[in-house]
């Protein structure tokens, strides 16, 4: 059998999609070493590193950039390269499948978001891509996600059957399962400025509204008054471009507002092999999220024997079990408490961070690459 890749996220790997498309392919290839796997990749994807061995790079060329330039890769370059190829599959590991293809379609919907937040579907060109991604999954040969949460959406919001979707959950990459090197774990710290640092509170991800960061921003205002500048509140990842529109509230202003600023700490983007190392400094990982496919960031802290605090919504209890301390995403009240639960009983923090290794290894790659193997098997 050949598969063939959209690899329009192959080089952001500080993506969702692109974290899912590395993982789930070298998976496969571990796993499924007889079948024959193409990446096609656009004019932006410059980085290929982290291929695994075997699998052939189709680059196509393109006269369009931007929004429209991803959708002509969609819709016309992608499609194309199948058929140039031969493949018995095509996959695109995220929603934005081709009308038409000539090979089956297997779609992953890691999340219906647009769907769901409304802010996200502003506009006139959201709203046409949208629809277009909407009719292009409903065609798929076969629909993929990565908890039972994002098919119960999927099926309520694109519209398909149920036993069309299939759930493949996703799993922590094997770095973070390592035991720790505290020689590399001195380098990360001193790399973000965190060398000064006994004990630090760690957000990792990014900014959009449905992170819902202004809630662990209110939350720390509990923990500053208890524990003063001692146990600060780290930032870590790419920042927008501009603050304060429906995608990104202005986080800044609000953490001057509410008077945080001395313990809060932005260090910018992370890299993604210093990522274990920044788990395992950090005292506790915050997952304030309302909404998430599956919320990939508490299994890879619990992996790494950090203690997480998260949300009670969307796939987020579904993936950490009873490993994670869970809070109403409008109490700033409950998150503080438990983020200072956590710091100041060490048994407490103990206790949860086994719970989280013990939850961790529960999910595999393996598991992912299998599940998707059975839908490839079912299509040819």
């Amino acid at each position: 059998m050949h598969i063939a890749f959209n690899g329009w996220f192959w080089d952001q790997p500080h993506t969702g999609s692109g974290q899912y498309l590395r993982g789930l392919l070298t998976a496969l290839v571990q796993r499924a070493p007889q079948h024959r796997y193409s990446l096609v990749v656009p004019p932006h994807a410059r980085t290929l590193d982290h291929l695994p061995p075997d699998v052939d790079v189709l680059p196509v060329r393109m006269r369009l950039g931007g929004h429209l330039g991803k959708v002509w890769f969609e819709q016309r370059a992608f499609p194309r390269a199948v058929g140039r190829l031969g493949a018995g599959v095509a996959h695109v590991p995220y929603w934005g499948p081709p009308l038409r293809s000539p090979a089956p379609v297997v779609c992953s919907v890691l999340d219906v978001i647009p769907l769901v937040i409304p802010a996200y579907r502003q506009g006139v060109r959201n709203r046409l891509y949208t629809s277009l991604v909407v009719a292009a999954a409903r065609g798929a040969a076969g629909l993929l996600t990565i908890s039972e949460d994002a098919r119960r959406d999927i099926v309520r919001h694109i519209r398909v059957p149920a036993d069309r979707v299939t759930v493949t959950y996703l799993a922590a990459d094997r770095t973070f399962h390592h035991e720790p090197d505290r020689e590399r774990d001195r380098a990360v710290s001193a790399r973000y400025g965190l060398d000064d640092l006994d004990d630090f509170v760690l957000y990792l991800g990014s900014y959009v509204a449905h992170k819902n960061v202004r809630l662990l921003l209110a939350a720390y205002t509990y923990v500053a008054q208890a524990l003063g500048q001692d146990v600060p509140l780290v930032l870590a990842g790419h920042t927008p471009a501009t603050w304060g529109t429906p995608r990104f509230p202005d986080l800044p202003a609000y953490i001057d507002e509410i008077g945080v600023g001395d313990v809060v700490r932005w260090i910018g983007p992370v890299d993604e092999a210093d990522k274990p190392s920044l788990y395992r400094l950090a005292s506790v990982f915050v997952f304030p999220s309302r909404y998430e496919g599956f919320g990939l960031g508490p299994l890879e802290a619990m992996a790494c024997g950090t203690p997480v605090v998260g949300c009670e919504a969307s796939s987020v209890p579904e993936v950490v079990g009873d490993a994670a301390f869970l809070v109403d995403p409008a109490d700033s009240r409950a998150m503080g408490s438990a983020i200072l639960s956590l710091i100041t009983q060490p048994d407490l923090a103990g206790t949860m961070r086994n719970r989280g290794l013990a939850r961790a290894r529960d999910f595999s790659w393996r598991q992912t690459a299998e599940g998707t193997l059975a839908v490839y098997e079912s299509l040819v």
